[in-house]
């Protein structure tokens, strides 16, 4: 996907803000979309960022901005451009490289009794 939706299960709409819980100080920041998703913050779309509210006793700071979907970056449409280009390459076949003529072939050789 080339934009994150918003991380409340129930959401399908494009996150426009990220939440990210500052336990040392009981604090919770809403502010600019991360550019990448980090495993302990928390993307939301904009009606969400917006009305967002803390558990009991902790603060919350709004760092105030345009809460819009920036859309997709161009290397978002590069790295999906390649995917397209590489999912619609002919597939070719690796054929083995042919035994050079100094290597010895396998399955020439064979047991001789000695005692004959």
């Amino acid at each position: 996907m080339a934009s994150r939706q918003c991380s409340k299960s129930t959401c399908a709409r494009p996150a426009a803000a990220t939440l990210t819980y500052v336990y040392a100080d009981s604090t919770v920041v809403v502010g600019q979309l991360s550019a990448n998703a980090e495993p302990h913050s928390y993307d939301l779309c904009a009606p969400h960022a917006e009305g967002f509210t803390a558990p009991r006793g902790w603060d919350v700071v709004h760092i105030h901005q345009d809460l819009v979907d920036p859309g997709p970056s161009p290397d978002d449409l590069d790295a999906l451009a390649r995917a397209v280009r590489e999912a619609g390459a002919p597939r070719v076949a690796v054929m083995p490289p042919a035994p050079v003529a100094s290597e010895p072939r396998r399955g020439h050789l064979r047991v001789v009794n000695s005692d004959s």
